[in-house]
């Protein structure tokens, strides 16, 4: 299987299944800001790339938005990724979010939380 039919199923289990296979967003306060933040088309723009629950009208360009604990067992490698891609993976297409500024600290800090809580 493709990696493109790979992402195109998850997405469609993502967004037909029901809520309770899809992981719930803690009531903490960061993670309520960071997924403002995620979903905010001038901030953080995830949604531009990557398919994740409650989004809507989500890219395909990046890898959907799921199990993140599992894919990232410590948080700080997940804020790795976010801060730099491109460390990892010279040729990525994820902005360096920190590295470049787009997100403040404090910002990339919040998304963190919440992409690690998907």
């Amino acid at each position: 299987m493709g990696q493109l039919t790979k992402m195109l199923v998850i997405a469609v289990l993502v967004l037909l299944l029901p809520n309770w296979v899809v992981a719930e967003v803690d009531d903490n306060a960061d993670v309520a800001a960071g997924k403002a933040i995620a979903f905010d088309r001038k901030k953080g723009n995830c949604l531009g790339c990557h398919v994740m629950a409650d989004g809507v009208l989500p890219g395909s360009v990046g890898p959907p938005l799921l199990f993140m604990k599992l894919r990232y067992p410590e948080k700080a490698l997940l804020r790795q990724q976010i801060w730099d891609a491109t460390a990892r993976n010279p040729l990525t297409s994820m902005p360096p979010f920190g590295k470049h500024e787009l997100l403040t600290e404090d910002e990339l800090d919040k998304v963190v939380e919440f992409v690690y809580s998907l």
